[in-house]
């Protein structure tokens, strides 16, 4: 069995459940759906799958993480300093897209079933669940 994929059930009739009562791919998926707010949540509801807790948190660390940048870069634009206005836009257009691609990557791997992890939070994610 690898490691990266979801260990599946001895009987092909009993699909393995969250403690949801979802299955792990599709929890582990949903919790990309709205960023980190969903990555939250799924990391406090979720009691048994460390599948899902992973994905959970590695979408708060990845979209928390973009929306700290993007707050940030809300704050330079402000500065009454010469080019920063630009240097806010350009970040911005930056993390938008860097988040959609960021986004739908995930979310096709966890409902793959895949473990896979983000450069950087994908191993404070997996520290985090055990």
């Amino acid at each position: 069995m690898e490691e990266s994929q979801i260990p599946k059930s001895s009987t092909p009739s009993a699909p393995q459940k969250t403690s949801m009562g979802m299955e792990p791919n599709m929890a582990a998926a949903l919790s990309y759906l709205c960023g980190w707010l969903t990555g939250l949540v799924f990391y406090l509801m979720e009691k048994e799958s460390n599948f899902v807790r992973f994905h959970a948190m590695q979408s708060i660390l990845t979209f928390g993480g973009l929306t700290v940048s993007s707050i940030a870069l809300s704050i330079i634009g402000m500065l009454p300093i010469p080019g920063t206005g630009f240097l806010s836009f350009g970040g911005h257009i930056i993390v938008w897209i860097a988040g959609f691609v960021a986004w739908v990557f995930c979310l096709l791997k966890a409902y793959q079933g895949e473990r896979f992890h983000l450069p950087i939070v994908g191993e404070i994610a997996e520290k985090n669940v055990k």
